[in-house]
């Protein structure tokens, strides 16, 4: 059934020095695949816009779970290894993502698509273990699709042999991201609910075949820019070298992506209220920042001092019903009922709704919807406001800032890179503890025009309720923190990274 021992894959981002894992090592009993990477640029983080928008669409619509798709497109910040399929090993550079479970790469019978003729194909005629299925299959992403049919084969980690496989033969794949792409495929490491076709994970078929010392995977991310190596994804367990102190661990509370409930986020301490009373968090190594309610990212983009548009609606709001808004507050009137008491929601008996309401910086939102929107943001800001004990000028002319510092339509809102040391600590709150993110972690370097720019680590992204609000913890977080992915016990564990 295959030797139990700890695997260590190293990772790295876009770009890999070598097609085949020739400078593997082992060391304490962790074997280890070493790899380069190469800067995030702007470019490559405005690919994952498009994905953002349509997948926040279909988590809003509660599609059927064998229907979800990745969280974001996978030309933000990827994290790169090389497996091999079949028997002998067929090489390919697959990205480690938590934010999908099947495991996909190029066909030797895909004819039409470009991207097929830039990446390595997989040639099942070349394999003595390949084993045929047929079945069809589509995955479609925020800009483009794949599609294709199942085989089954083996899978080379590492030294490990994972046996009998299904996995996805691509024979179309329509993203232009495919193209320009250094992955040749995927190997999704989400939950095998969101997998298409049903076919398992492959850490699902690692713990079936008994080949781990134990049922996680974690990774170190090392956000060092002047380092070689990317950081290291283990399966089997994690390298003590790569984490301080213990990890705090909490339980997945819906299965599919790595779903667990979080509260507040604090800004220098101070509680931003939208999540104070507790927002689903999704940890997904596919996406390079964090992403969460415009409502809060709005706040911190205040504090840090973020450039984004001036949103005329929101303004709007704030000058003709803020101080009606206020005065709701004040007498005790449910915030979530307070914008459709003004006439700019309804309320559907548990929180305020709109019609197709995405984000108030979505091309989506028009009229009515906007202005529902806003009036949720203003709602947010004030209560807040009020339990600092503010007056009604300075609330409604914070509030009024606010509305200055809405992400762009773009999603991303730039600081200024020298004056990093004036920002506020950032912190998460999970499983009752606090996880601050410090300015250097939060502040996002990206390479443009030979020139560095410096963004905010957060970007916008409205999920309402049932399944929102809810945050992504991308690269950002996972570079501060260590991440343990237990499916043994349905938990995950943060430790601050060594």
């Amino acid at each position: 059934m295959g030797q139990r021992l700890l695997l260590l894959v190293t990772t790295c981002l876009w770009a890999l020095s070598c097609a085949v894992p020739h400078h593997a090592s082992s060391r304490d009993g962790l074997l280890r695949i070493n790899l380069n990477k190469k800067s995030l640029t702007h470019e490559s983080l405005a690919a994952a816009k498009a994905a953002r928008q349509h997948d926040a669409l279909r988590l809003k619509s509660g599609d059927s779970d064998s229907d979800i798709v990745p969280l974001v497109d996978y030309l933000n910040t990827q994290y790169y290894g090389v497996i091999g399929l079949g028997t002998p090993p067929q090489n390919f550079t697959v990205i480690f993502d938590t934010g999908s479970s099947n495991l996909w790469v190029p066909s030797a019978k895909c004819y039409f698509s470009i991207a097929c003729y830039l990446h390595p194909k997989y040639k099942s005629s070349k394999s003595s273990t390949y084993k045929a299925d047929g079945e069809t299959c589509k995955i479609t992403y925020g800009s483009g699709a794949i599609s294709g049919f199942f085989s089954n084969d083996n899978v080379l980690v590492g030294d490990l042999v994972v046996k009998n496989q299904k996995f996805i033969e691509t024979t179309r794949e329509t993203s232009v991201s495919f193209i320009v792409g250094k992955f040749d495929g995927i190997l999704g490491l989400g939950y095998p609910d969101i997998s298409v076709g049903k076919a398992p994970p492959v850490w699902l078929s690692m713990q079936e075949q008994k080949l781990l010392a134990d049922d996680v995977f974690s990774f170190w991310l090392n956000r060092d820019s002047d380092a070689l190596s990317g950081g290291e994804l283990v399966f089997g367990g994690m390298d003590p070298d790569h984490y301080k102190g213990n990890h705090t661990y909490v339980p997945v509370s819906r299965k599919g992506y790595w779903q667990f409930n979080m509260g507040d986020l604090l800004i220098d301490g101070h509680s931003t209220g939208f999540c104070a009373k507790g927002c689903a968090a999704i940890v997904d190594s596919g996406t390079s920042l964090l992403a969460g309610p415009t409502a809060i990212v709005a706040q911190v983009n205040h504090a840090i001092g973020a450039e984004g548009i001036i949103s005329t609606e929101c303004k709007e709001v704030v000058s003709q019903y803020g101080e009606m808004i206020l005065e709701l507050l004040i007498a005790q009137t449910q915030p979530q009922k307070v914008c459709s008491q003004i006439g700019l929601c309804l309320f559907d008996g548990t929180h305020s709704v709109s019609n197709g309401i995405e984000s108030v910086v979505g091309k989506e939102n028009v009229g009515s919807d906007v202005m529902c929107t806003a009036c949720e943001m203003a709602v947010v800001w004030i209560e807040n406001q009020l339990r600092e004990n503010k007056t009604k000028e300075l609330i409604l002319q914070y509030a009024n800032q606010l509305c200055e510092r809405l992400p762009s339509p773009n999603g991303e809102s730039t600081v200024s890179c020298h004056e990093m040391s004036k920002m506020p600590n950032l912190a998460f709150t999970i499983a009752s503890k606090t996880f601050v993110l410090t300015p250097e972690q939060y502040v996002v370097k990206l390479e443009q025009s030979g020139q560095t720019v410096c963004i905010s680590g957060f970007m916008a992204f409205d999920i309402p309720p049932p399944r929102g609000p809810l945050w992504i913890l991308g690269d950002v977080f996972m570079g501060a923190y260590h991440t343990v992915f237990d499916f043994g016990k349905d938990r995950i564990g943060f430790a601050e990274s060594a």
